[in-house]
């Protein structure tokens, strides 16, 4: 049995490790965009994603995202709410080589944007990837009562 915060704690440190997300807005009818989450670990109520002005996200507003550890080990649908980030010592924080090779004119790029998502809740699942659980699978076994105590919503 797992409980809430030992999920959210996983939940932060598979992201950590591999922070891609698909993110879409929630009133719009396009679909989700993969982004790089760049996160901070003393923010743990928001991250934030480089983009362009012309980008679909831009305008901001109440958004999803999804997200789905490397091993497949954890699932994640992440509420909030992306909305421009103006202050220039987050932006300079977050600059990398990574970053600059989507922006030809560096951090001065004029299409340049820089969005703040503050999240809201999540819903997260653990997948029980071990030998027992994968057999089950294979076999027709029942796995719902092996599920039980790895999904919970949480707030972030």
């Amino acid at each position: 049995m797992t409980d809430t915060s030992d999920i959210r704690d996983r939940f932060w440190k598979e992201l950590s490790s591999s922070p891609f997300v698909m993110v879409g807005l929630e009133d719009s009818s396009e679909h989700s965009l993969p982004m790089t989450a760049q996160l901070d670990p003393a923010a743990n109520h928001c991250f934030w994603f480089y983009t362009s002005k012309d980008n679909r996200l831009a305008p901001g507003g109440p958004a999803m995202a999804q997200f789905s550890a490397k091993d497949h080990s954890l699932f994640a649908c992440i509420d909030g709410t992306l909305s421009p980030e103006t202050d220039p010592a987050i932006i300079d924080r977050y600059w990398s080589k990574q970053v600059e090779a989507w922006y030809p004119q560096g951090r001065d790029d004029p299409s340049l944007l820089m969005l703040r998502y503050d999240l809201g809740t999540a819903e997260i699942w653990l997948a029980d990837l071990s030998l027992k659980g994968v057999f089950k699978m294979m076999f027709g076994g029942d796995v719902r009562s092996d599920m039980k105590g790895k999904h919970a919503e949480v707030a972030l």
